[in-house]
């Protein structure tokens, strides 16, 4: 995407281009599941998709190519969902991106035991320290990973945070989508 900030390696270009692309969607968006293929073996493997994804007339670069899977189920938690995935060998990677509710580290210590999910995520919602926050986290076969962090009060590119330990649950959760 032509918007998108350089980044010192191919996994944070990556993570940064799906976070534009949600970002062209809007807010309140489903999550999305993209594989992450090497772009130079898709160019030589695959000429009529990179064609397809307009990679066929780039400069020769090394890099991933995030390509976008069907949609992800709502009726499902996520990590159950994660759970049935399998990837080809082509695949060298996985990004997820999803929004959520979080609290600042301060508000840990007001948590009313005992809720019940749906009771907990209510209080979350109602909070007023609230932040809503679009997460896209991505991960390679061989372990490496890397995430986006974007608030929706501070919805801009330039007020993106980066890191490969920013979500580390859901870079977990994504990993195990590579285990035999």
């Amino acid at each position: 995407m032509s918007n998108t900030p350089m980044a010192a390696n191919p996994l944070t270009r990556a993570v940064l281009e799906i976070d534009e692309y949600a970002s062209g969607l809007g807010w309140d968006q489903p999550a999305r599941l993209f594989a992450l293929v090497d772009t130079a073996r898709l160019r030589s493997q695959e000429p009529a998709l990179a064609a397809q994804l307009g990679l066929a007339d780039e400069p020769e670069t090394t890099g991933l190519t995030p390509i976008e899977q069907d949609e992800v189920p709502t009726d499902k938690p996520l990590d159950e969902f994660l759970g049935t995935i399998a990837w080809p060998d082509a695949v060298v990677g996985c990004a997820l991106t999803v929004e959520r509710l979080m609290l600042p580290p301060s508000a840990e210590a007001q948590v009313p035991q005992g809720l019940s999910e749906a009771k907990l995520a209510k209080w979350v919602a109602e909070h007023p320290e609230r932040q809503e926050v679009r997460m896209t986290v991505a991960v390679l076969r061989d372990g490496t990973r890397d995430s986006a962090l974007r608030l929706r009060e501070k919805d801009s590119s330039t007020e993106v945070l980066t890191g490969p330990d920013l979500v580390p649950g859901l870079a977990q959760a994504l990993s195990v989508t590579f285990e035999d």
